[in-house]
């Protein structure tokens, strides 16, 4: 355990120094743990109070009636290797699926230019149309082979420099994935069971999923979020609008869900509704939530545009004291890290 007192800024976005012994190099598994027995920090919203769990715990910790909302979006492997016409061989990251064969990109660590084409394994290429409005690098491209199916064949899954070797699409896989959607793991789930969804039904906690597909989120930049597809299903519209109506926990995993709810939710209603829509709402703490009580995501990095999210459902002071606890506790960080749970009462 870190003993030393770590500062954390009191005005402007969230800072905090995190030490590089707190990131998740390898997943749990790796380090001879079972994706459910990650630690979970509990952080209660009605007196700041903060409990070391485990994941395992989650079913005790949330009561009857609770309901607990998950994206369903399975994870694309969705970086290729690419060419450049001088033969130079880049990373290529593929992000959202616009329409037929054009796509949103990232072209890894240089300068593209407008019409460039890359060479992809099996013949393929793909053509950058343009760049992507407000972006530096992000563009429309197109392919001129089915997308998926290359990243099927030749693709692995998008990875950053703080994860130590290679690792198979189903360690970025949750449990209840569907169809592969998401450039990137919506990772909150991840340490999900199958024993702990029985808990959870066993101790008569709702568990409904919705489908966000996730983008690129790469660490150059905090640029604000771009648009993303989702579907909210009249299922989880109406188990929502029960939960709700009845005064009943909505515990949203991860900040896709968040976003996915809050962009469903009718202010004329006063409802979350059944929709397939896309969306490029930015929370933050002074437009507030309507829907969501509660999140379970991960650990955040310093200044990272999802902690305004955090900030909007927890507050700042309570915010700050659950991270001065999870760095203080040497919780552990990013896709493959620990979890926390802000628990409304």
């Amino acid at each position: 355990m870190r003993t030393e007192v770590l500062v954390i800024e009191q005005s402007g976005p969230l800072e905090f120094e995190l030490p590089a012994e707190l990131e998740a190099h390898e997943p749990p598994e790796a380090r001879g743990i079972a994706r459910d027995r990650v630690r979970l920090l509990v952080s209660h919203l009605e007196d700041d109070r903060v409990e070391d769990r485990r994941f395992t715990d989650l079913p005790d910790v949330l009561r009857p009636g609770d309901l607990v909302v998950a994206n369903d979006s399975g994870t694309l492997a969705a970086a290729l290797i690419a060419r450049r016409g001088d033969g130079t061989q880049i990373d290529l990251h593929v992000s959202t699926h616009l329409l037929g064969d054009v796509w949103v990109v990232e072209p890894r660590r240089i300068t593209a230019h407008e019409g460039e084409v890359f060479a992809l394994p099996g013949g393929a290429s793909v053509e950058l149309l343009a760049s992507y409005p407000d972006s530096r690098r992000l563009w429309i491209a197109r392919f001129d082979r089915d997308a998926h199916r290359l990243m099927a064949r030749y693709g692995r899954p998008i990875s950053y420099r703080y994860v130590r070797g290679h690792w198979p699409i189903e360690m970025y896989q949750t449990v209840y994935a569907g169809a592969a959607g998401s450039a990137e793991m919506p990772s909150a789930g991840r340490a999900f069971s199958p024993d702990v969804l029985e808990r959870l039904a066993h101790r008569g906690i709702g568990f409904v999923t919705l489908t966000l597909n996730t983008g690129v989120a790469s660490l150059e930049g905090h640029e604000k979020p771009y648009a993303e597809e989702f579907w909210v299903p009249e299922l989880t519209a109406s188990a929502v609008g029960a939960a709700r109506a009845d005064g009943r926990r909505v515990i949203a995993v991860g900040t896709t869900v968040v976003r996915a709810l809050e962009s469903a939710f009718d202010l004329g209603y006063g409802e979350v509704i059944a929709c397939h829509a896309w969306t490029d709402l930015v929370i933050s703490p002074e437009r507030g939530v309507q829907v969501v009580d509660s999140l379970l995501t991960g650990f955040h990095e310093p200044k990272a545009s999802h902690l305004a999210m955090l900030e909007a459902i927890a507050g700042r002071v309570h915010l700050e004291k659950a991270y001065q606890a999870a760095l203080l506790g040497g919780y552990l960080w990013h896709e493959f890290g620990d979890l926390h749970l802000i628990l409304s009462a």
